[in-house]
């Protein structure tokens, strides 16, 4: 996998994509370490919209970082291959083994921006993530399991509802509403 190829084959969905990918992108030219938190300033991490076999709901983590549920993701921490980071990162949030991608590519792209907190006692300054996102499928049926230090709770929602339980209106409107946009266009078509 050719994460770098992979973003720049990929076509964007809409303006926000467009903007983003070419951030990205231009980021990922300038800084080697673009893959590793110690960039402080931004670094890549990898998303999962998480839907159950017929597509009707999405699984949430309810984060305590950001007080709300949210996607399922972390950061690449030196890995290049995003979607083995988003794999990975929905087994330890959510506890689920059958796990599998809808697709090997990328469903969407966003630049987010982090605001500084604390972590493990630890002050971690405002950042961006670089993300990279991918259509993931569950079965709804598997026995859920938090992450202690991440996350209090991991539920399936309803598409709609799950919008509905994120407090965090930017996503809401301009990520979780679009991912649930792009997925119905997805399987309407065929």
């Amino acid at each position: 996998m050719n994460i770098y190829q992979d973003i720049k084959n990929y076509k964007p969905y809409n303006i926000q994509e467009e903007k983003d990918k070419r951030i990205i992108l231009d980021f990922l030219d300038k800084y080697d370490d673009a893959f590793y938190r110690s960039n402080e300033l931004a670094h890549m991490t990898a998303s999962a919209w998480v839907v159950n076999e017929d597509k009707s709901k999405v699984l949430m983590a309810y984060h305590k970082i950001y007080d709300s549920w949210a996607w399922l993701g972390g950061h690449c921490d030196g890995e290049q291959d995003t979607l083995a980071v988003a794999l990975k990162e929905v087994r330890e949030e959510a506890g689920i083994k059958s796990v599998k991608p809808v697709s090997n590519d990328i469903f969407s792209l966003e630049v987010l921006s982090v605001d500084s907190h604390y972590k493990k006692g630890n002050y971690v300054p405002t950042h961006l993530h670089l993300n990279v996102t991918y259509l993931l499928e569950a079965k709804e049926e598997e026995k859920l399991s938090i992450k202690e230090d991440e996350n209090s709770n991991v539920a399936w929602f309803y598409l709609d509802e799950a919008i509905a339980k994120s407090n965090e209106k930017w996503f809401k409107e301009n990520i979780y509403s679009k991912l649930n946009k792009k997925l119905r266009e997805l399987y309407e078509n065929n």
